[in-house]
């Protein structure tokens, strides 16, 4: 089973890395964006065939490593 997961910073955590891609961004002509933040993204093919259970190893996941959830936010958006 394949989870996926998009883990983001706070609304309050500065973001340089999203501010440089901004910039960048209105340096080549798209100058109508209020802000970019980014973050990262994970597929994770479980071998866990029940949903529930896999998602809930995909959680324990980001709690443990995958997410600073001091900083960031995280959701899985896709269980397939």
């Amino acid at each position: 089973m394949r989870i996926s997961v998009i883990i983001t910073l706070k609304k309050d955590v500065l973001d340089p890395q999203g501010k440089v891609i901004h910039q960048t961004l209105e340096g080549m002509g798209f100058d109508d964006i209020n802000e970019v933040r980014q973050g990262k993204y994970f597929e994770i093919d479980t071998k866990e065939t029940d949903r529930n259970k896999a998602e809930a190893k995909v959680e324990e996941m980001c709690k443990k490593l995958l997410a600073n959830l001091v900083i960031e936010n995280y959701k899985i958006i896709d269980s397939k």
